[in-house]
C-alpha cells in the first residue's frame, strides 16, 4: 500500500500530525543535516500514474496525505515526501533544489485545508497551505497548493510539478535567495542626467530595450530577497525583496526634457493623428538629445525612409557651391514648369514664377524647376548624374551609421547611377532619393556646425567622420539662405521670429498623398520632423519643430 494510506499507524510522529487536526497543524524543523529526524525511510512508492481514477479522493484522505508530503518535506526527508508523489524522481530532485537554492534554514506549514475539487488537475481535489521559510536574508511567506490524486486501485499521490513549490513556478525555473541576480534588478536606461529613466517615455521603449539588451551598465548594488531563476541561471523576477537594491544604469545622451517636449509635439493638434516622427541633435557633437515618433509602422524617426521633398535642395546647394562655384547669387531661374530628360516637373502651389531668380532667392520659396536647371546644367555631365550622390556621401556623411546601443536605424540613399527622370528628380529629393529625420537633423547641423558630427545616442560612442569637411564658404552661404528661408521664405508662418533659426521645408509625393518635412537648426539644436500625410512641411512638420526649438 501507499505510505499516505498507512499514515495512521506509521509511527508517533505520525500520528501527532493526526491528532493536530487541520486548523492546528504546523510542521517546523531545522534544516541542518545533524537534526533529529534527518534520515530519510525507505518508502516503495505503488501509485500507478498511468491509472488514474477520474474520481477526485475525499477531502479527508487529500488533507492527510498533504499533510504527510509537507510533513517530509520539512525535515529534509525528501525521498519520503516524493515517494507521496506522482513523479518521485522529478519532485525530489526539485524539493533538493528548493532547499539548496534558498539556503533554507526552516520550514514550517499551517492551514492545510481542503479547497474541493481542482479546477487544473482534472480528478484530483486542491488543498492549500501557507508556507514561512527562513531562507537566506529573512523569511518568506506565501500560499500554495497541491492536487491530490487517486489512482484506480485507491491509492494517493500528489500531482507533481514545480508550482508545487511555487504557484506558478514553471518546470524548468528554479529558486534562489540572498543576492538577487543581475536579471531581476534590470538596468535602467537613463538620460544624461544620469536620472531619469528613459521607460517612462513611450517612444523610446524599444530603443531602450535594446540598449539594455546589448550595452554593459554601470554602477549599481545588488539587493537580497527571493527570485526566480531560468533554466541557465538567470533572474526571471523577484518574488520576496529583503533589503532593496540600486539598479545599474545605462547613461545615453538623451535631454530628458527635450524628449518630453518631442513626445508633445508629435501629437500637436494641428497633425490631427497624423504619423509624426522627429529628432533633435546638439549640433556641437552630435549627441541625440530627443527622438519622438506616432503611427503604427515603427519608429519613423530614425527608420522613416521618405523621400524627403525640398530638404534635399540644401544638399543640392552645396554641390552647386562646391561642384559648379555657384554663389547665392548666381541665375536660378524659377519657372512654372521645366521638361528634363523626357519628364516633366512643376512648382508647389503658391510658388510664383520669377525668371530673374537667384539662387537665394529660388530656395527662400522652394522653387523646384530652378533647382532642376541649375542641378541638371551644372551636375550632370555625359549622362553621369552622381555629384549629389557624391556631396551627401563626403560632406554630410551620408553612409551607414552606427548611434550606438545595438539600435538600428535606416541609411538614407541617393544612387549615384540615378537615369532618366531621376537625374533631374533628385536635386528636389524625389525621385530614388530617400532619408529620415535622422539623417536631415544631421545635414542641418552639418550646415550649423560647419562641419559633421555623426549622430549618437551612447556618450562615447565611436563616431564616423565625413571624408571632406564642409567648407566654410559653402556653410556660410547656406546658413544664410536657410535663414532667409526662416525669416521670411516657406517656413516663415512657423519659425518667423525666432532668434537664430536657419530652416528648410520640403513637401515630398508619395502615391496619392504628400508628406510633410522641415529641418532646422538654432543656436542650440538641430532638429527634423517628418509628417506622413501632412499637406505641407510648414503647415505640418513646422508645428513639431516649432515646439523642439522653441522647448514648449
Amino acid at each position: 500500500m501507499n505510505r499516505a494510506v498507512k499514515i495512521g499507524i506509521a509511527g508517533t510522529a505520525t500520528a501527532l500530525l493526526v491528532l493536530g487536526g487541520i486548523g492546528a497543524y504546523n510542521v517546523v524543523q531545522a534544516m541542518s543535516s545533524g537534526s533529529a529526524g534527518s534520515a530519510e525511510p525507505k518508502i516503495a512508492h505503488s501509485f500507478d500514474p498511468a491509472a488514474v481514477s477520474s474520481e477526485p479522493p475525499s477531502d479527508a484522505k487529500a488533507v492527510t496525505l498533504t499533510r504527510a508530503f509537507l510533513d517530509g518535506w520539512s525535515r529534509r526527508q525528501f525521498s519520503a515526501a516524493a515517494n507521496d508523489t506522482d513523479s518521485p524522481a522529478a519532485s525530489a530532485s526539485a524539493l533538493r533544489g528548493y532547499a539548496d537554492g534558498l539556503h533554507l534554514q526552516t520550514l514550517s506549514f499551517k492551514q492545510i485545508a481542503s479547497a474541493g475539487p481542482s479546477t487544473v488537475t482534472a480528478g484530483a481535489t486542491k488543498v492549500t497551505f501557507d508556507v514561512s521559510a527562513r531562507v537566506a536574508g529573512g523569511t518568506w511567506t506565501y500560499t500554495s497548493a497541491v492536487a491530490v490524486r487517486q489512482s484506480t486501485d485507491g491509492q494517493l499521490a500528489v500531482h507533481w510539478n514545480n508550482s508545487v513549490l511555487y504557484p506558478g513556478l514553471d518546470d524548468d525555473q528554479s529558486l534562489t535567495a540572498g543576492k538577487l541576480p543581475a536579471g531581476v534588478n534590470k538596468a535602467k536606461v537613463v538620460a544624461s542626467d544620469g536620472r531619469t529613466d528613459l521607460a517612462r517615455f513611450s517612444s523610446l521603449s524599444d530603443i531602450v530595450a535594446t540598449i539594455r539588451k546589448n550595452t554593459k551598465p554601470t554602477g549599481g548594488t545588488a539587493g537580497t530577497g527571493v527570485a526566480v531563476l531560468d533554466a541557465g541561471k538567470e533572474g526571471v523576477r523577484t518574488l520576496r525583496t529583503f533589503a532593496k537594491g540600486k539598479a545599474p544604469v545605462i547613461r545615453t545622451t538623451i535631454d530628458a526634457s527635450l524628449q518630453a517636449v518631442a513626445e508633445k509635439a508629435v501629437t500637436d493638434s494641428h497633425l490631427q493623428g497624423k504619423p509624426a516622427g522627429t529628432v533633435a541633435l546638439d549640433w556641437r557633437t552630435g549627441h541625440i538629445l530627443a527622438l519622438a515618433h506616432t503611427g503604427s509602422d515603427g519608429d519613423i524617426a530614425i527608420d522613416g525612409i521618405k523621400s524627403p521633398g525640398s530638404t534635399m535642395k540644401i544638399i543640392t546647394s552645396a554641390a552647386l557651391f562646391d561642384q559648379a562655384g555657384l554663389t547665392p547669387n548666381s541665375p536660378a531661374p524659377c519657372t512654372d514648369s521645366l521638361t528634363a530628360n523626357s519628364q516633366s516637373f512643376h512648382n508647389d502651389s503658391g510658388v510664383t514664377a520669377n525668371p530673374s531668380a537667384t539662387l537665394a532667392q529660388a530656395f527662400a520659396v522652394s522653387c523646384n524647376t530652378a533647382f532642376i536647371k541649375d542641378g541638371f546644367h551644372y551636375l550632370v555631365h555625359d549622362g553621369d548624374a552622381s555629384a549629389l550622390h557624391d556631396e551627401a556621401a563626403n560632406v554630410f556623411g551620408m553612409g551607414s551609421w552606427s548611434i550606438g546601443g545595438g539600435v538600428a536605424t535606416t541609411d538614407p540613399s541617393i544612387p549615384p547611377d540615378v537615369q532618366g527622370g531621376d537625374q533631374a528628380a533628385q536635386f528636389i529629393g524625389q525621385g530614388k532619393v530617400t532619408a529620415t529625420p535622422l539623417f536631415l537633423a544631421s545635414v542641418a547641423a552639418t550646415v550649423r556646425d560647419a562641419g559633421f558630427e555623426q549622430p549618437v545616442i551612447l556618450p562615447g560612442q565611436d563616431q564616423v567622420t565625413a571624408p571632406r569637411p564642409i567648407s566654410a564658404r559653402t556653410a556660410g552661404y547656406l546658413q544664410s539662405m536657410m535663414r532667409s528661408v526662416a525669416t521670411g521664405g516657406t517656413a516663415a508662418p512657423r519659425l518667423g521670429g525666432l532668434a537664430g533659426v536657419g530652416a528648410k521645408t520640403g513637401t515630398a509625393e508619395e502615391g496619392d498623398h504628400t508628406n510633410g518635412w522641415l529641418t532646422a537648426y538654432n543656436s542650440n539644436i538641430a532638429v527634423a520632423a517628418l509628417v506622413e500625410g501632412g499637406s505641407s512641411g510648414v503647415d505640418s512638420a513646422g508645428y513639431v519643430v516649432r515646439h523642439l526649438l522653441t522647448g514648449t
